[in-house]
C-alpha cells in the first residue's frame, strides 16, 4: 500500500532547509570522563612514594580500583542526571548504554577493590582473610557503611542483568534503581575516612566534595525540582483519549504555557498521571503531534499495565510531565533527504517528524496488519501536503508485504544510501532495518534511532 504524491521542495510551517549544526558535546564528554579518571591515577600517583612485595603490589591496585570505583559513582549519576545539553545532543538511549557500561565497570572495579585490600592487608598483617575481613568491617570507620553500600551496588548489578530485566516491569526495575544513592551516600564517608590518598589530604578532600556535590545539585534540580516546578507551573489535565487502532490510543492534554516545555518533534517526555495506580511512576511516552499552545498529544500501545491503563484515563486527570528529552530531532540530519522508517507504535515520534522536517522525506511505515497502521489518516494528509510518499508495508495480507532487507527497502526508496534515516520500532524490527540499511550502503553515521528498552 502505497500513497505517493509528486515531489516538491517542502520546509515545513516556513522553516528553511539548512545543514544542521553538528554539536562537539558527543565528542567532548568521553574525553572530559577519561581526563577525569586519568586525574584520578594521578592522585595515587602523587601519594604512593614505593611499592614493595606482594602486599604492597595489592594494596596499591586495591586503591586505584576504589579511587576509581568511587570516579564512576560520580560519572554514573552525572550520565543519568537528564542534563539537557547532555540529553538533547548525545540522546537519551545512547547516555543510558554509556551509564549500563559503566555500571558493570563500577561493580566489578568495587568488587575489584574489596578483594584486592582485604588480601593486601591479611599479606601485610600476616592474618587470614576471614579475620582480616572481620577487622576491617568491624573496626575501621565508617566501614560498615561502607559494606553495606558496596553490597547495594552489587544487588543492583544484579538485577540490571538483562536476564533480570526481562521478569520485571519497567516501573519495578527504575524504583530499584534509586538504591544507587543510597549506595553512593553510604560508601562516600568510608573513601574519606580510609582512603590513603585522602586522608591529611585537603586538597584531594575538596575536589572530592566539590565533584560528588556538584553532581548532587544536578541530580536535585533535574531529577526532582525542575519537575515538581514545571508540574506546578503548566497545570496538565487529560483532554480527551481516543483510540487509534487495536490496543492504540491518543491522549490529549491541555495546560497552561506548554509553549515553554520547548519540545521538539521527535523528542519525548516522562509521564506521571495522578491517578490510582498511575501516580507512583514516570514513563516515557513521544509526543505524536507538534505540540501546539495548549494542547499535547501522546500515543501509546498497550505493553503492559501502565499503557493498558492510559485508556481508561478520566478527562480532567492531573498530569505532571518531565522533559522534553532525546536527541532523536532534526538536529541530527546531515543531507536533504530523509527516510523516516516506522515499525508498530513506532509511528509516533516519526509522525512529527513528518510533518515538520525539511526537505525531501519519505515515510516507510511497517505494522502486522492494515488495521495496526495507527494515525494513517494524519499521514495521508501531511503527505498530501507536502507532496511526499508513505509507503505502508503488513505482513498480512501478504500482497502488501515487503521483506525488511537491504533489496526490499532499496526498491521502495531509489538512491537509498543518499538518505539519513531515522528509525523507530520494536528491537527486533530496529535490530534488522539497521543490518540492512548497511548492507545497502547507508553509513552508520546516517541511521538515527533511539530507544526505550531498559
Amino acid at each position: 500500500m502505497t500513497t505517493t504524491f509528486s515531489r516538491t521542495a517542502y520546509a515545513g510551517r516556513g522553516m528553511r532547509h539548512r545543514r544542521p549544526h553538528r554539536s562537539v558535546v558527543p565528542l567532548l564528554a568521553p574525553l572530559v570522563i577519561w581526563a577525569g579518571a586519568a586525574g584520578v591515577l594521578a592522585l595515587w600517583w602523587a601519594d604512593t612514594t614505593s611499592v614493595v612485595g606482594p602486599a604492597g603490589w595489592l594494596t596499591g591496585a586495591g586503591r586505584i580500583t576504589g579511587l576509581l570505583a568511587g570516579y564512576a559513582c560520580a560519572v554514573l549519576l552525572a550520565l543519568m542526571a537528564r542534563i539537557p545539553i547532555l540529553d538533547h545532543t548525545i540522546g537519551t538511549d545512547r547516555l543510558a548504554r554509556w551509564h549500563a557500561w559503566g555500571g558493570r565497570c563500577t561493580v566489578s572495579l568495587a568488587l575489584a577493590h574489596t578483594l584486592l585490600i582485604i588480601w593486601g592487608y591479611s599479606l601485610s598483617s600476616r592474618t587470614g582473610v576471614v579475620s582480616q575481613t572481620a577487622t576491617l568491617v568491624l573496626h575501621y570507620p565508617d566501614l560498615l557503611k561502607g559494606t553495606a553500600g558496596f553490597l547495594l551496588f552489587v544487588a543492583t548489578g544484579v538485577v540490571s542483568a538483562r536476564a533480570a530485566r526481562r521478569r520485571m516491569s519497567y516501573e519495578t526495575w527504575h524504583y530499584l534503581h534509586f538504591a544507587t544513592y543510597l549506595a553512593v551516600f553510604l560508601t562516600f564517608g568510608h573513601q574519606l575516612s580510609n582512603g590513603a590518598d585522602f586522608v591529611g589530604n585537603r586538597l584531594a578532600q575538596t575536589a572530592w566534595y566539590t565533584l560528588f556535590l556538584g553532581v548532587s545539585a544536578l541530580l536535585a534540580w533535574y531529577r526532582f525540582a525542575l519537575p515538581v516546578r514545571r508540574g506546578l507551573r503548566h497545570r496538565l489535565r487529560v483532554a480527551a483519549v481516543h483510540p487509534e487502532a487495536p490496543g492504540v490510543v491518543s491522549v490529549h492534554l491541555t495546560g497552561e504555557r506548554l509553549d515553554e516545555l520547548g519540545g521538539e518533534p521527535g523528542q519525548f517526555l516522562r509521564w506521571r498521571f495522578l491517578a490510582r495506580g498511575l501516580w507512583w511512576t514516570a514513563n516515557p511516552y513521544s509526543l505524536s503531534a507538534p505540540a501546539r499552545p495548549g494542547h499535547l498529544r501522546i500515543t501509546v500501545k498497550t505493553a503492559g499495565g501502565h499503557s493498558a491503563a492510559l485508556a481508561r484515563l478520566a478527562v480532567g486527570t492531573r498530569v505532571w510531565a518531565e522533559g522534553p528529552y532525546g536527541g532523536f530531532t532534526a538536529s541530527r540530519r546531515s543531507t536533504s533527504r530523509v527516510l523516516l522508517l516506522a515499525g508498530g507504535v513506532g509511528i509516533t515520534p516519526l509522525r512529527t517528524l513528518f510533518e515538520t522536517l525539511p526537505g525531501d522525506v519519505t515515510l516507510i511505515y511497517r505494522a502486522r496488519r492494515a488495521q495496526d497502521l495507527a494515525l494513517r489518516g494524519e499521514l495521508d494528509a501531511i503527505a498530501a501536503r507536502r507532496r511526499a510518499t508513505v509507503h505502508y508495508v503488513v505482513d498480512e495480507p501478504a500482497a502488501y508485504s515487503s521483506p525488511l532487507t537491504a533489496r526490499g527497502l532499496s526498491s521502495l526508496v531509489p538512491d537509498l544510501a543518499a538518505h539519513d534515516v531515522y528509525l523507530c520500532g520494536p528491537p527486533g524490527m530496529t535490530h534488522a532495518a539497521i543490518r540492512a540499511l548497511r548492507e545497502a550502503g547507508v553509513p552508520a553515521r546516517r541511521i538515527h534511532h533511539e530507544s526505550f528498552a531498559f
